[in-house]
């Protein structure tokens, strides 16, 4: 439903491209060019979309993601003459620690879905969002604005096609066609025959003068009656639109105007000269900064009873993941999904599958868009988990996963086949560095269950619980963890509780930390320990990146060992000697054993005793160290 006149929004499309060179001019910094070009798709598009600044987060709303997030103050100029928000604080507060307002847009912020700055993020983003839309049978479109320089960026060849698998007839691109970036032409910095890809693909395109109100009007009323599929718009631009000495200079793509040069192009525009205002305003913003509340979709998550697996059934945790991810389907069927990168044999999602084909979205070799998809879908309503290998969920999607981390998702990542574990697939594929590159992003948490029976509990917490979670588990298969008494450790009277420390076993000659994989090989020590006259303490560590060692401090105070299948200078062993260093603690003695090198291809045990963290070159460490 159009909400302006053609003429409102030829009158708006100035106020906003004044209110864009005063925003950067008071900030001293901002991307005038970019914004100013795009600036009249952004008015045209929130004139069109189901959108609402009394209601900016209704769940039936439809979407806008802004995929090159670097012109934000035009995003900020529309939203603000539109209602979402006052104009004058987002002038004033540009890019200052004392707002909302970042240089780069922040999902929160009303009106804005989606935390945007590398390109070539933003279609998936789009595909995701559209995605749940159907799993919810929700009716709402998503468009996407975009860059054409971004164009050329693989992941939104990756988003392309996955668009059309889905049919998503509910996605609608529109692309600032400018033909110009940082450092000169777009055609010329990099060669991308933008609507001969979409149409290979299948896309539909239209092409329109993206400076024409009446022109973009009747391209969206098309994309939005068109049902075949996506639809991309292409918008012929120009770079600074408005202000002649800025129109198609590349200068300006990342440089604000100085005061006497605002002072002129404003003159242009008809616009009010009123910087020294906002400069003065900005001169009395706090430097404090509060997050931004996003009220995101509830869902009513049913996790249903853990399975328990005996002493005797020999299981590997993958396993475990895949059948409790497809239990959970049983019990939420409309409002799950799964995102598959071609491994659902080795990942066990084929679980999910077999059973629920229609929440079950093969992405195949497509990692990078396939985690942004799973993001999105993961805050509009849907319980989603993303599965695929160490190498490939983590290492290889660290960006999308930062991102899936700013935007505060609720995304819960299934990665199989970390450490050496693996085996014989070799060095390539052997995921030992997870535990460190998951301590760089601040709201991610990561499980690293000990057994299938762990694992399970570990997939029913992290359905109920909001944020973004990592469940890491090996390729082997092992005998559930038992008690001394020969029963399951974590059994019917087991509740998972993220952070928390298992005591498996306890002895006073030495104290084995471990996580993962290698709790199983700390347990098997003891037992040889045991045998020779020594006794030791094995604690589970199943959350290394928060674990609650407070509780546990008289057991880190004599002989302590750290087990871990990764990389020995950035996992368990040094989070321990962090937490050791801060609580003032200071053991008896300290042993960090974990990897120092690439591994090779060879079976789990070969490596395991390679790497001296199997469990009779545990026990001979221990040895050592107490004799």
């Amino acid at each position: 439903m159009r909400k302006y006149s053609m003429e409102d929004l030829k009158q708006l499309g100035n106020t906003c491209r004044s209110d864009i060179l005063k925003m950067t001019t008071v900030a001293s910094s901002g991307h005038p060019g970019g914004s100013m070009s795009s600036v009249d798709i952004y008015l045209s598009l929130y004139n069109h979309a189901k959108v609402s600044p009394e209601n900016p987060f209704d769940p039936e709303r439809d979407r806008i993601v802004v995929s090159h997030g670097h012109t934000s103050p035009g995003v900020y100029s529309v939203l603000g003459r539109l209602g979402f928000f006052n104009i004058d604080t987002a002038i004033t507060g540009f890019r200052h620690p004392g707002t909302i307002f970042e240089g780069h847009i922040t999902r929160g912020i009303p009106g804005v879905e989606w935390s945007t700055g590398n390109l070539g993020q933003g279609l998936s983003a789009g595909v995701g969002m559209a995605i749940a839309a159907r799993l919810k049978k929700t009716d709402y479109n998503v468009f996407v604005a975009m860059g054409d320089a971004e164009q050329a960026k693989g992941q939104v060849s990756e988003a392309r096609r996955t668009a059309i698998k889905y049919k998503l007839n509910n996605l609608i691109a529109i692309i600032d066609y400018n033909d110009a970036q940082i450092t000169g032409k777009a055609s010329d910095v990099m060669k991308v025959n933008i609507k001969k890809n979409y149409e290979a693909d299948g896309w539909k395109t239209i092409e329109v003068d993206g400076h024409s109100f009446e022109e973009l009007d009747r391209a969206l009323e098309e994309a939005i009656a068109y049902k075949e599929g996506p639809i991309a718009i292409l918008a012929r631009t120009v770079m600074g639109k408005g202000v002649s000495f800025m129109e198609n200079d590349v200068t300006y793509h990342g440089k604000p105007l100085d005061e006497e040069q605002c002072k002129k192009a404003l003159k242009e525009l008809n616009g009010v000269n009123d910087i020294e205002k906002y400069k003065q305003w900005r001169s009395k913003l706090p430097h404090v900064h509060e997050d931004i509340v996003i009220p995101d979709e509830k869902m009513e998550i049913k996790t249903g009873q853990p399975s328990i697996y005996g002493p005797d059934e020999k299981l590997d945790n993958r396993t475990a993941f895949g059948k409790a991810i497809a239990d959970l389907g049983e019990l939420n069927k409309n409002i799950m999904a799964v995102v598959d990168c071609d491994l659902k044999p080795s990942t066990k999602t084929n679980y999910f599958e077999k059973t629920f084909p229609e929440n079950f979205f093969q992405i195949g070799v497509q990692e990078h868009n396939a985690a942004t998809v799973a993001g999105a879908m993961s805050i509009s309503g849907v319980l989603t988990f993303f599965a695929d290998f160490g190498v490939f969920g983590i290492d290889e999607t660290y960006n999308q996963q930062r991102l899936n981390d700013i935007n505060k998702c609720n995304l819960n990542v299934g990665v199989t086949h970390v450490g050496i574990d693996v085996g014989e697939d070799g060095k390539t594929h052997h995921c030992v560095d997870y535990i460190g590159a998951l301590r760089n992003l601040y709201g991610f948490k990561l499980i690293v269950p000990a057994d299938p029976n762990q694992t399970d509990n570990a997939v029913r917490y992290c359905a109920r619980e909001e944020g973004n979670f990592v469940i890491a588990v090996g390729r082997s298969k092992l005998n559930p963890i038992t008690k001394e008494n020969g029963k399951p450790f974590f059994s019917d009277n087991y509740d998972f509780e993220y952070g928390e420390i298992d005591l498996i076993r306890q002895g006073k000659d030495a104290t084995l930390i471990s996580t993962g994989q290698t709790t199983n090989e700390a347990i098997k020590a003891h037992e040889l320990l045991k045998e020779k006259g020594l006794e030791v303490t094995v604690l589970n560590v199943s959350c290394p990146l928060h674990a609650n060692f407070d509780k546990f401090k008289d057991y880190l105070k004599g002989n302590l060992i750290t087990i871990e299948d990764h990389n020995v200078n950035s996992g368990l062993g040094v989070i321990v000697s962090d937490y050791l260093l801060s609580s003032g603690i200071k053991p008896v003695s300290f042993k960090k054993i974990g990897l120092d090198r690439y591994f090779y291809s060879g079976s789990r045990d070969k490596l395991y005793k390679l790497a001296g963290i199997d469990s009779k070159s545990i026990s001979r460490t221990v040895e050592n160290i107490v004799k």
